[in-house]
């Protein structure tokens, strides 16, 4: 079954009905900052790494976004 996408730009101060990106990202990092462990423990190492890579992006939006915002 093919996943529907969209392409929907959303401006960076602006929400999108969910929290807006900021929130979006950090709860991302920390959604796969747990599944990362439990990939790795039933030796899904491919997954594991892929999911690291996610948290890593995810944290560096909101480190970026935070610089820019100046906190």
């Amino acid at each position: 079954m093919a996943r529907e996408r969209r392409s929907i730009p959303i401006e960076a101060d602006e929400p999108a009905g969910d929290g807006g990106p900021d929130e979006a990202a950090r709860f991302i990092a920390s959604a796969v900052s747990e599944l990362a462990p439990m990939a790795r423990r039933h030796r899904l190492e491919t997954l594991a790494h892929l999911l690291d890579m996610a948290q890593m992006e995810a944290d560096e939006l909101v480190r970026a976004n935070m610089q820019r915002k100046g906190q």
